[in-house]
């Protein structure tokens, strides 16, 4: 009996000990194990997460998933790309079915909190707005009194739109459509007066509509919307590595290093250009990665300012200026914690 006793036990520390290792291997050993990283995005916001016409994901979210990869397997095409819609997202990062979310998500208290979630740092500063077509003649956003309103269910969107028109003593009729290619095209068809989303959206919504010259953004901005990569609770090492890859991209603007350049710059004296790209190593080590994993981003996607003219900047069909998310250095925000 003494001796069954004993079995029972060691057998019941051996099942605890598995346990415990299954649940300490985190996200980067599994991620690394499927060979592949399994990225949540929009799929229909042109300049931050949408395919081409060749079937080829493109966009400011996808490039910052690029960096996760290259960060991970030093390989910016290891990733399932997973189109989300704004009410599947969240569910999706929480239940395992992705490994992070880079989908224009705002950053607020409850996703923080009780829904289980983890920010990374901040890769688009964007803010609430309205697009309307010019012919209604509205040149405010308080002209609005009695409008339908296209807006995406399950998102800060709906509850700042309902806010503003509360606050404003104004009534509003909302036009809820799950699927943001069918929401646009409800815009388009004139079921609504008004769409309203962040205004990175909103200029891409413009960019694709038959004749973008017949629609006006408003002046008005209603919320701040911080945008970031998302990553569950409890895996600090893979919050670790998110966050700090979205940084890398910020620093390696602050430092003057561009896709271009970076191979010169591994001869630099500067001691943090070469702590940055691994030249003296050590800080790949902490991550838990190679030490020339911010050189193997930079070589692949570029640095934060490559990524944005890329994709949204003045040059693209959204023609975005930097605004808050220029360098510090510049008047924006876009700041990246210490590299050392």
């Amino acid at each position: 009996m003494k001796r069954f006793k004993i079995i029972t036990i060691l057998v019941a520390l051996a099942f605890l000990s598995a346990m415990v290792a299954a649940a300490s291997a985190g996200t980067l050993q599994d991620v690394r194990k499927r060979g592949y990283l399994k990225v949540g995005v929009n799929g229909s916001v042109f300049g931050f997460s949408m395919p081409d016409k060749k079937g080829v994901w493109r966009g400011l979210d996808v490039d910052t998933a690029k960096a996760i990869a290259v960060a991970v397997f030093g390989d910016a095409s290891k990733i399932k790309y997973i189109a989300l819609t704004a009410v599947q997202r969240l569910p999706a990062l929480q239940s395992g079915e992705i490994d992070v979310l880079c989908r224009n998500t705002t950053q607020t208290l409850t996703r923080d909190t009780v829904n289980g979630l983890n920010f990374a740092h901040v890769n688009f500063y964007d803010g609430q707005g309205f697009l309307v077509p010019k012919k209604l003649g509205v040149k405010s956003a308080k002209e609005l009194n009695g409008a339908t309103v296209c807006v995406l269910p399950g998102t800060t969107t709906e509850m700042n739109a309902a806010d503003f028109f509360r606050k404003n003593g104004m009534k509003w009729k909302p036009v809820v459509i799950e699927q943001s290619s069918e929401l646009n095209k409800a815009f388009f068809a004139g079921r609504c007066d008004v769409i309203t989303s962040d205004s990175s959206q909103l200029a891409a919504i413009r960019s694709i509509a038959p004749n973008p010259k017949d629609y006006v953004l408003l002046p008005e901005i209603i919320s701040k919307e911080p945008l970031a990569p998302v990553v569950r609770h409890g895996d600090d090492q893979w919050y670790d590595i998110v966050n700090w890859t979205v940084m890398a991209l910020i620093q390696a603007e602050e430092l003057g290093i561009t896709s271009k350049n970076v191979d010169v710059m591994l001869k630099s004296s500067d001691p943090r250009v070469k702590r940055f790209l691994g030249v003296t190593p050590g800080l790949g080590k902490d991550l838990g990665l190679d030490n020339k994993w911010a050189y193997n981003i930079i070589k692949a996607v570029g640095n934060y300012g490559e990524i944005f003219e890329r994709n949204v900047g003045v040059n693209t069909p959204l023609g975005l200026k930097r605004g808050l998310n220029a360098l510090w250095t510049k008047g924006g925000l876009m700041y990246s914690a210490p590299f050392r």
